[in-house]
């Protein structure tokens, strides 16, 4: 593969694990993500190495390893310059209803990097997603069941042949406040604040919001922010037809104009901006 490759999913269907996006970046480039991606996210070296910040931790990604990082784990990375000009990459994100028992079972429920014990291992498992991928002619109910195999056999690679070479310091706070950031993925549309959080989770605001500055380095209104933004990038893309007011009205705002401030000022670009990008793309 010479040629950058993207498979971007947004309507994911009731699988129990599903694959969000995949690709190859033949030339990755300096990246930060400081509120992390909203999924799970496995990121490997193809050729040259990387260097990913994590976790207030430094890792140099070398090929025939992987990182793998939970949801809205802070990081960032960019080529290893002072020994390759280049660093090749293949990349999956992920997520689902079962993804977080999976993972616990599996015991790959935090940060990590995996060397592979077989050379090539890695590279062939998300082969064979890009393979059946490039000879889909248009998305099926019955292709998001065989990309939620192809993800579940990523995860079972990794698991079978993977080493665990370097494993990030445990966000502990996270387990915390994981039930918190399932009631917002729940009810994000809805006219909620830090006073329904705190009703939910039987804690006090205070509490909570040390909890979402310990664990993703932002406050609570903030995180809803984000998972809110998320999903208005999903209809703007998903659906062209809703207008803008019905979109800010289904992801829990009341004013178009406060929507369209609000989004702008998170991607850099206004919502209609981001769906004719999409459209050229």
């Amino acid at each position: 593969m010479d040629k950058k490759i993207r498979y971007t999913y947004t309507d994911h269907h009731n699988v129990p694990i599903y694959l969000d996006s995949i690709g190859f970046n033949p030339r990755e480039l300096d990246f930060e993500r400081p509120e992390g991606y909203p999924y799970y996210h496995w990121l490997q070296t193809i050729d040259g190495e990387g260097v990913v910040t994590c976790i207030d931790q430094t890792i140099y990604l070398k090929k025939g390893e992987g990182l793998l990082l939970p949801p809205y784990t802070a990081h960032s990375y960019h080529p290893h310059y002072e020994i390759t000009s280049t660093w090749s990459t293949v990349y999956a994100t992920f997520g689902g209803q079962a993804v977080d028992k999976i993972l616990d079972v599996l015991y790959m429920n935090q940060a990590a990097v995996y060397r592979e014990s077989e050379t090539g291992v890695f590279k062939q498992a998300l082969g064979r997603v890009f393979s059946f991928l490039h000879a889909q002619d248009k998305e099926t109910i019955s292709e998001s069941f065989i990309r939620s195999s192809y993800m579940y056999d990523i995860l079972m690679t990794i698991k079978q042949y993977g080493d665990i070479r370097t494993e990030l310091t445990k966000n502990h706070s996270f387990s915390r406040v994981r039930p918190i950031v399932d009631f917002l993925e729940e009810h994000y549309s809805e006219n909620i604040g830090l006073h329904e959080m705190s009703e939910h989770a039987h804690l006090s605001s205070q509490h909570i919001n040390k909890l979402f500055h310990e664990t993703f380095g932002l406050s609570p209104y903030a995180f809803l922010v984000q998972l809110r933004m998320r999903e208005a990038k999903r209809l703007l893309l998903t659906d062209v037809s809703l207008t803008l007011r019905e979109i800010a009205e289904m992801v829990g705002y009341n004013a178009v104009s406060h929507f369209v401030s609000t989004f702008k000022t998170k991607t850099g670009m206004t919502p209609k901006q981001y769906r004719d990008q999409h459209k050229k793309d």
